[in-house]
């Protein structure tokens, strides 16, 4: 299965990703990260970003077709790029789950603004990324993480994808 968490920054998609992987054994992939493995923190050209997602997609196929589970977070701002994310799980019959992670603009803008071991994102990222955001198409949960345990909100996706 392949479990997808989308959102603004600041939003807690890290967070809830981490906390899902670790209470259901499962592998969690991040763009945050492999943006600074690749040596790209604070790179935010198209071409940058396009390597980013590459990786980040080439990483889901191989654990994938190694049997994997997998929980993925990323901004996935664009239809196009989740697309590709969709596409790759059709195409090995893999069932894809949409998470969009969402909190009140306040709280975005509180986190975006102190320092995160996990993303470099700030004020101005996050105003960016708003404006770029385009729509989800169903299905897909909506989870508010403002005031939610990251445990309960890994519980409430593990509901939703029928284990529970």
């Amino acid at each position: 299965m392949l479990i997808l968490i989308a959102g603004l920054p600041g939003t807690g998609k890290t967070t809830i990703a981490k906390a899902y992987a670790k209470r259901y054994g499962v592998l969690h992939l991040n763009s945050d990260h492999i943006r600074r493995e690749l040596g790209l923190w604070g790179s935010y050209r198209p071409e940058d970003k396009a390597r980013v997602y590459e990786e980040l997609l080439d990483r889901t196929r191989a654990a994938l077709t190694s049997g994997k589970t997998v929980v993925v977070d990323s901004t996935f701002y664009s239809a196009e790029l989740r697309q590709a994310f969709a596409e790759l799980a059709e195409k090995q019959g893999i069932a894809t789950k949409w998470i969009l992670a969402t909190a009140p603009e306040e709280t975005l803008r509180q986190r975006v603004s102190a320092p995160r071991p996990d993303s470099e994102a700030n004020e101005a990222v996050l105003e960016k990324i708003q404006a770029a955001f385009e729509p989800m198409e169903p299905p897909f949960l909506t989870i508010d993480t403002a005031g939610a345990s990251p445990e309960s909100l890994a519980e409430a996706i593990h509901r939703y994808i029928g284990h529970g």
